[in-house]
């Protein structure tokens, strides 16, 4: 009786199902997401795991061990070089699974298994912190969706008030002008009318 077996066979004896999962990992480490049966990937996680696990640790035993378990020098360097130092504040799930549908053809559900962004930090609460803190991004998403419009009110109002000074500053400009202009027009139409009064007597 297979009771307490929790690792799937996949058709496959050990040896053969070991070196399956150790290039599984490297694709994934290389391409950062691989398509492949839904089985393969549940089986595909718990080892990726370990080794960004390894990889976080960065020692050269953990370097070794990773080798040791994954064949493939170049990947283990990738993995200890590129993709464990997103991870240093995220503790654990580094790896999720879409699902895409049953493959045409045998029926057999497919699905990508991709590692997440960036290692942003799981939240201890499980949904309901995730909850919350979509609530939170989402109002601060909409402050500063909202934000932008009183700034530019402001700004128009700014420049309303600024226009109507320069009118006003005109204005008052021209009428002083005018005035400094009307005593020397009063004084020529003055010369005028004497020079005509003068021309009327010598006639």
């Amino acid at each position: 009786m297979r009771h307490l077996k929790r690792n799937a066979k996949l058709g496959r004896k050990g040896a053969h199902r070991n070196a399956m999962l150790a290039n599984m990992v490297c694709s994934l480490i290389t391409h950062k997401r691989v398509t492949t049966t839904l089985a393969k990937a549940k089986a595909v996680r718990p080892v990726a795991e370990k080794m960004v696990t390894l990889g976080k640790k960065g020692s050269i035993h953990h370097r070794r061990l990773a080798v040791a378990r994954l064949h493939q020098e170049g990947a283990v360097k990738t993995l200890f070089t590129e993709i464990a130092p997103q991870f240093e504040s995220r503790q654990g799930g580094y790896t999720r699974i879409i699902k895409l549908g049953d493959r045409r053809g045998d029926a057999s559900p497919m699905a990508i298994i991709e590692f997440v962004e960036s290692g942003a930090p799981a939240s201890a609460s499980g949904g309901k912190g995730k909850a919350k803190a979509s609530k939170k991004e989402k109002a601060s998403s909409a402050e500063a969706v909202a934000a932008p419009p009183a700034e530019d009110a402001a700004a128009e109002e700014a420049g309303v008030v600024g226009e109507t000074t320069a009118a006003t500053e005109e204005t008052s400009a021209e009428s002083v002008d005018q005035q400094e202009e009307t005593p020397e027009a009063s004084a020529q139409e003055g010369e005028e009318k004497a020079g005509e009064e003068i021309k009327k007597d010598d006639a």
